[in-house]
């Protein structure tokens, strides 16, 4: 089996024709058939139903297609990971829920680089994306949380995608609320003293599901909702509606003129932390941003209740170790 018959095979169920892929691809229909039929031989298959009306995926083309897509995509990216290592630009990237504390150590991580041959980026995205971008190297770091509720499903795809997660630190969770909230002014909250507000949520997609939430007790029944893509337009709506979001306590430097956070009375707790892989080393610059983000945590003075994992707390060294 062959990389480029793979490639041959993805690029005919895309395009249903093989003349077409031969004349995109300069290669004769000939050649493009052998190809697809020693493979098929090979693998003891038949990928391609061929009749007068054209050419279309058998059942077990269809599963082979799923596998040759992520082989492909495996191999791409990576001859790009290490084209790039061996050129002078330094590439680092992170996917994180949308977490300031995260934006904050990038922040720094940004002002602390001066070698100008670099290409750093950050997405806030959703958790399946996070897993995704970090099992398939397109992020060097995820950054999500576990609780006791989403911890069995979470770490199954992380097992899945030989991903290793590491606490950074624990929170209780917080109700996120204006400052004239009725509940603003309360030293804690209860799930029931919130039913009776709207809840917002970061939007998690066509894979979302409560285990994928971003927001913890999203188990809890709720009769009006708002979900939002972004924390701009988050922090806008909590300042202006009385509705509520649930999270870690720590807020944004925008947030810190009209929102406050009060923590919730329960007993789940949010276990925030970083996710790598397992078959990846962390370069020199992903190390430095954890070293950013654990720095940061060490250092919050708000709420009383975080408490930083012995992972943050010893430092750097612990990278890639599962610390629960």
């Amino acid at each position: 089996m062959q990389l480029q018959q793979l490639r041959y095979v993805i690029a005919i169920a895309e395009m249903g024709s093989m003349n077409s892929v031969a004349r995109k691809l300069f290669i004769s229909q000939s050649s493009l058939s052998v190809a697809v039929k020693e493979l098929e031989g090979e693998l003891g298959i038949r990928i391609f139903n061929r009749s007068s009306k054209g050419i279309s995926l058998t059942s077990d083309g269809v599963e082979f297609l799923g596998y040759a897509r992520q082989v492909v995509e495996q191999a791409d990216l990576l001859r790009e990971h290490y084209t790039e290592r061996n050129s002078s630009q330094r590439r680092m990237s992170v996917s994180t829920q949308h977490y300031a504390f995260a934006v904050r150590a990038f922040i720094s991580f940004l002002q602390s680089w001066s070698d100008r041959s670099c290409d750093f980026s950050l997405h806030e995205t959703r958790t399946s994306e996070i897993i995704d971008d970090v099992r398939t190297f397109r992020s060097d770091i995820g950054i999500l949380y576990l609780s006791h509720y989403n911890e069995t499903v979470i770490r199954r795809r992380l097992e899945e995608g030989s991903l290793v997660f590491t606490s950074l630190f624990k929170a209780r969770p917080h109700a996120f609320v204006r400052d004239g909230h009725p509940l603003a002014s309360k030293p804690s909250v209860t799930v029931d003293d919130l039913a009776g507000y709207m809840r917002y949520d970061f939007e998690q997609g066509p894979e979302g599901s409560l285990y994928l939430s971003e927001e913890p007790l999203s188990e809890l029944a709720h009769t009006r909702r708002v979900t939002v893509s972004d924390r701009a337009t988050m922090t806008g709506i909590l300042s202006h509606c009385d509705g509520y979001l649930i999270s870690t306590g720590v807020r944004s430097d925008e947030m810190f003129n009209g929102i406050t956070s009060v923590p919730i009375e329960t007993d789940e707790v949010m276990n925030v932390g970083y996710i790598v892989h397992s078959q990846r080393r962390l370069s020199e610059l992903a190390r430095a941003y954890v070293r950013e983000l654990e720095k940061l945590i060490v250092s919050f003075d708000e709420p009383e209740d975080i408490v930083p994992s012995r992972a943050a707390l010893k430092g750097v060294g612990a990278i890639g170790q599962d610390a629960r």
